[in-house]
């Protein structure tokens, strides 16, 4: 123990400072110290930047007697910020931003989410990927496009939502997805901004999707189901009576629709899983289909072009008067050509109608090779170049490799639905990549080998007729087993309950863009009917603008329109993906692994691709329509602030991004450490302690701003050289650590001053620091340093600043070295978070990646430590850092002798200390008279006193008795212990000096025994409580943490009382003994970590 509390004799030569801080500086109330941010769990609108809570009004009598003797060192941080217990339980009960109703808390419980990943994700997302264009519209595109442009156009679409998906799945992951689904993750990764305008295209794409299966419905009903129900006569090879028909009953059925999402909405949940089996069954049927030899479909063909249905194939006799066989008698087969090619004799080997089986089957190894071959056809052609005649089936649009992208890419979409559903899932971080990217593939492998069974088991001619007028029936349908109705029926009502589904969804995600009051006139749509608690007047202005969408009638006009909406957002699905990553922000830790931004950027730039080559015109309006809400958004002045990558990206910008920061703090996810370095340099200008650098170089994965600052004692005008000459010294080291960031050096009055002047001024407008990692005073009890030392946390502490205080800063590692054991966190009372992201930014780095991390906690005696350890885990999980955790219980023990001893030296030595806050020579005065006067009866004299002949006046006598009280005035006392080892007592009266109170100490030359019980009395409670809990946190410390590469524990408030400092720096020593790497953390008071998407 000599070593830890000796002072020598050349200690008492030096100038000890009186570097006390001014209490109106510092905030001498406790009151005035950093406040944590507020754990918002009941809202999703998380808009202010950071927030605070207000002081927990807790007096300091109501702690527990065991939470006094235990964790009385963070009284202070105990009364201020929420319990870690408590905090825990709040954020796991979180239920993705669907807030709790007081008044039905078991009606809450009952609803707690139960899906796993194939009935919460991937069933719901393969039902919408699933839908009208695979029954109407792909058996087309492969006749038209050729089996192998169609295989190219499937895989194209598939892989542009394949890398959408990698991209989705790594933005669900980084947090919890409240509800709003992929609108919120889109606005909260890409800003109110690009939020408002996506999120309105979003709403668009919904709302055309319900336009689209609406119209997908009315033609499947009206053209194969029946037919005689037209308002306009025989749609059979007149579209526009069609289109007519569907612009009479879309308008009904979306009426529909509307009326029973506005009275029942469990209706539509109910009936979408009656969907899904039908969809399902009728997939199951196609496939059946194409190895039924039975399969046959008699179309009349001239040529390799068909006819409509109205020439019957089965009956040739009297060709010549009957109008309806499939023969060159037939007058109205004649008439489709001119007289001369009739009488022509070789117009009948080469143009002589004929009737063949369509769908031959699979068997008839010739169709994949003769449907390889591509035949595009303008509007009213039968074949290229030549116009349709008569009954021949004529293309009803121009078609194009690019046009049939734009009309089949809807049938790709629907990726987002799982996420959207995040709210209802037991694991979301673990449903939602495997369940969309699991529904993506198998869509995917669905359409591939419908392309190729298509192309082998159907003749080209049946795959161009779009309407199937050649045979009166839906194409696919003709080909299902063991009936056509099992695909016309499951078609029919898969297209109506994802039109329900996309009529419900629609008006949610309106009143989710109303609620963010993004954009002030759509604030009306955020209202809801108080009876039914649905967004209503969001439902209207949905259905009208679907009915625009039906008033179009053409499925194929539509489609388009569908995907430039799709295809804009999976593009800024990507693009945030593209700029997470590569800013790297502390808060981006997905839990999908499986993506790189040069994927999403490629989805990114796919999705512009198609959207250009599809229809250029249609992009640029989406393109247009995305920049007017952008800019509308910008101009107002965004209020919300999401901490999202563009935010990020100004945090890496020039001039521009520096005033566009200084409006707002950051946001929690945005949070990095941008770190200010208060480092010592010796008389050569060298850093006393570079490793301080090199752990900074550590935590750059932080991507923050580093500053490295030293202050030289003296005037800068004769300091100019030296701090010149310093500065470029420092830039060497930094450069050497490879640390990103600038160096400075000034010239102050003091060591301590010039650390303040970096505290307060350093920075400029949002690159100012927001951490400060200053050296552990290792001989601050021979050179005084803590006053410097203090006096830097203490103005930290007033500005709510981070701070690193590394101990063992020698034993740290460099940046060659390789650390593999464990970083151990001690979480004493919750500061943010900080204690959770500095062991994720060092694990980032290559010294520390390969290392596991340990988080301990420590229960209260009114903790349930199990639930608490079961909280702990799913709050790292949600924040996506692993972790092995561990719940400590502090043993509810007596004060151990030990304790006693420790916190009695401490208070003597300081005592005796306190009166020499002098000068020099007064000091070694003062205690020499103390000496003097306390033993020499009636005339003591002071040595080199010119009165030293004089006997001592009455006032020096009580001033001498005053200061031999000084050393054992009680403040508050505990009970000592009846048992233990022996306190030391001292005489202080054999003391001369402090060099001989020291070894007075160490040598035990009193009678231990004699009195003990009356020198324990002197001891200051609070003195003795938060002793004890350094020596009991040390033991468990020690005891669990003794191999850890690194412990990271809470740095406790500092005092307000200046004289109370040197009892602060032992409560550290001993909390932090016997460890050979410590680092001491502080947070700011600001939340930096969030478990939020």
């Amino acid at each position: 123990m000599a070593s830890r509390f000796a002072v020598s004799d050349a200690d008492i030569d030096l100038e000890i400072r009186e570097e006390e801080i001014n209490e109106d500086v510092v905030g001498g109330d406790a009151s005035s110290g950093a406040l944590v941010p507020e754990i918002k769990i009941d809202s999703v609108d998380d808009s202010p930047s950071q927030k605070k809570t207000p002081e927990r009004n807790i007096e300091a009598n109501e702690l527990t007697v065991t939470s006094e003797r235990n964790l009385a060192l963070y009284e202070e941080d105990l009364r201020r910020r929420p319990r870690i217990a408590k905090m825990l339980s709040t954020i796991v009960q979180y239920d993705s931003g669907v807030v709790p109703n007081p008044k039905k808390g078991k009606k809450n419980k009952k609803k707690s989410a139960k899906m796993g990943t194939i009935m919460g994700v991937y069933l719901p997302t393969l039902q919408n990927i699933l839908g009208v264009i695979l029954f109407l519209r792909l058996t087309w595109i492969v006749g038209t496009a050729g089996v192998g442009q169609a295989f190219l156009l499937v895989l194209l679409c598939c892989l542009c939502t394949f890398l959408t998906t990698i991209s989705l799945s790594a933005i669900a992951t980084n947090g919890v997805v409240p509800a709003g689904g992929s609108y919120f993750m889109i606005s909260r990764n890409l800003g109110p901004e690009f939020g408002g305008a996506v999120g309105i295209l979003f709403y668009l794409a919904n709302t055309f999707g319900t336009s689209l299966y609406t119209l997908g419905a009315i033609e499947i009903f009206i053209t194969y189901i029946a037919p005689d129900v037209s308002l306009f006569g025989d749609v059979q090879g007149h579209p526009d009576r069609l289109y007519n028909n569907m612009r009479v009953y879309g308008t009904i059925l979306l009426l529909l629709m509307s009326v029973i999402v506005f009275v029942g909405v469990k209706l539509v949940n109910y009936f979408a899983t009656f969907c899904l089996v039908c969809v399902i069954i009728a997939v199951v049927s196609i496939y059946a289909g194409c190895f039924d030899p039975r399969a046959r479909a008699e179309v009349c063909t001239i040529n390799g072009t068909v006819l409509e249905m109205r020439f019957d194939c089965d009956s040739l006799s009297n060709a010549s008067t009957r109008t309806d066989v499939c023969h060159p008698d037939n007058p109205q087969i004649q008439a489709l050509f001119n007289g001369s090619y009739y009488l022509d004799e070789d117009w009948i080997e080469f143009h002589s109608p004929t009737c063949l089986n369509g769908i031959p089957g699979i068997t008839a190894s010739r169709l994949i090779v003769e449907n390889t071959k591509s035949m595009y056809l303008r509007k009213g052609e039968a074949r290229p170049g030549v116009e349709a005649a008569g009954n021949q089936v004529a293309a009803a649009i121009s078609s194009s490799f690019l046009v049939l992208i734009g009309i089949f890419f809807p049938s790709v979409t629907g990726i987002m639905a799982g996420s959207n559903r995040s709210g209802d899932l037991k694991d979301a971080q673990k449903s939602i990549p495997i369940g969309t990217i699991a529904a993506q593939l198998t869509t995917t492998v669905l359409y591939l080998s419908c392309v190729l069974f298509f192309g082998s088991t159907i003749e080209g001619f049946l795959l161009r007729d779009q309407f199937g007028d050649s045979t009166g029936g839906l194409t696919v349908s003709l080909l299902a087993f063991p009936t056509k109705w099992v695909i016309l029926i499951g078609s029919l009502l898969s297209t109506i309950g994802a039109g329900l589904q996309t009529l419900t969804g629609a008006p949610r995600l309106l009143q989710a863009i109303a609620k963010d009051d993004l954009i002030p006139f759509l604030r009306y749509f955020k209202k809801v009917l108080p009876w039914n608690g649905e967004p209503t007047f969001a439902l209207i202005l949905t259905a009208i603008l679907a009915e625009a969408g039906v008033l179009i009638a053409s499925l194929d006009l539509v489609a388009p329109i569908l995907s430039m909406f799709f295809l804009m957002c999976y593009m800024f699905v990507n693009f945030a993906c593209t700029l997470q990553s590569l800013l790297r922000a502390p808060n981006w830790r997905p839990r999908f692994r499986f993506y790189h931004w040069s994927t999403s950027l490629l989805g990114a730039l796919l999705c512009l691709a198609i959207m250009f080559m599809t229809s250029w015109y249609y992009a640029l309006v989406a393109i247009v329509l995305a920049l007017g809400i952008y800019k509308y958004i910008e101009f107002r002045g965004a209020e919300k602030e999401w901490g999202d990558g563009m935010r990020g990206l100004s945090l890496q910008a020039a001039r521009y991004s520096l005033l566009h920061l200084e409006e707002n703090p950051p946001h929690t996810k945005n949070w990095r450490p941008q770190l200010l370095i208060l480092i010592r340099l010796d008389e050569n200008l060298i850093p006393s302690h570079p490793k301080m650098l090199s752990l900074a170089s550590q935590l750059k994965a932080g991507k923050g701003l580093t500053m490295v600052a030293a202050a030289l004692e003296g005037n800068f005008t004769e300091k100019m050289a030296e701090c010149i000459a310093a500065r470029q010294t420092l830039k060497r080291f930094a450069d050497d650590n490879n640390i990103e960031g600038f160096t400075k050096v000034i010239a102050a009055s003091t060591g301590a001053e010039g650390m303040s002047h970096f505290i307060q001024a350093a920075g400029l407008g949002g690159m100012t620091h927001n951490t400060i990692m200053i050296g552990w005073p290792g001989r601050w009890r021979k050179t005084y340093s803590w006053n410097p030392f203090i006096n830097a946390i203490k103005i930290a502490y007033m500005k709510e600043l981070a701070i690193l205080v590394p101990k063992g800063i020698n034993w740290f590692p460099s940046n060659v070295d390789r650390m593999k054991k464990t970083i151990d966190v001690w979480w004493i009372v919750h500061d943010g978070g900080l204690l959770m992201l500095l062991p994720f930014l060092l694990r980032k780095h290559k010294v520390w990646k390969h290392c596991q991390l340990r988080i301990f906690t420590v229960a209260q005696l009114e903790d349930n430590s199990i639930q608490m350890k079961r909280d702990l885990a799913v709050f790292l999980y949600q924040l996506r850092i692993e972790a092995e955790v561990d719940v400590i219980e502090m043993p509810n023990t007596d004060i151990s002798a030990y304790t006693y001893e420790r916190t009695l030296v401490m208070e003597q030595r300081n005592e005796l200390l306190k009166k020499m806050r002098l000068t020099r020579k007064e000091s070694r005065k003062e205690i020499q008279s103390v000496i003097s006067k306390s033993f020499t009866r009636g005339t003591s004299v002071i040595k080199g006193s010119p009165d030293s002949t004089k006997p001592m006046t009455k006032a020096e006598e009580a001033h001498t008795e005053e200061v031999k009280a000084a050393a054992t005035t009680p403040a508050k006392s505990l009970a000592p212990p009846t048992s233990g080892t022996t306190p030391l007592k001292p005489r202080l009266a054999e003391a001369t000096n402090i060099k001989e109170f020291d070894k007075l100490f160490d040598d035990g030359k009193e009678n231990e025994e004699k009195d003990k019980e009356g020198l324990y009395k002197d001891i200051q409670q609070e003195n003795l409580l938060r002793m004890n809990t350094s020596v009991k946190l040390n033991e468990l410390i020690v005891e669990k943490s003794h191999d850890a590469s690194l412990v990271i524990v809470n740095l406790p408030t500092p005092p307000s009382d200046p004289g109370k400092e040197e009892n602060y720096m032992e409560f550290l020593d001993v909390l932090t003994e016997g460890l050979d790497r410590v680092l001491m953390v502080r947070g700011g008071g600001l939340e930096v970590v969030t478990i939020y998407s």
